[in-house]
């Protein structure tokens, strides 16, 4: 398909997606890495307690308080 084609369908809202590769995309910034942090048991404690009150697992806690400090230091 050619680009114009392509920009075409787009800009008439049709749908694009069966029209792309996406065996290969990637999101900057998104990879995912594995870290080991230890915490305090009274940490632990408290964070499950935290998830267990928004039905979310504990790892989801600590991604979130960390973006929003890290975004509040950033800014």
């Amino acid at each position: 398909m050619k680009a114009e084609d392509f920009d075409k369908k787009f800009d008439q809202g049709e749908s694009i997606i069966d029209d792309l590769d996406l065996s290969r995309a990637r999101r900057p910034e998104q990879e995912q890495r594995r870290v080991n942090v230890d915490f305090p048991v009274w940490m632990i404690h408290s964070l499950d307690k935290e998830a267990r009150r928004l039905g979310v697992p504990r790892q989801s806690i600590i991604k979130m308080w960390l973006a929003e400090k890290l975004e509040k230091t950033a800014g």
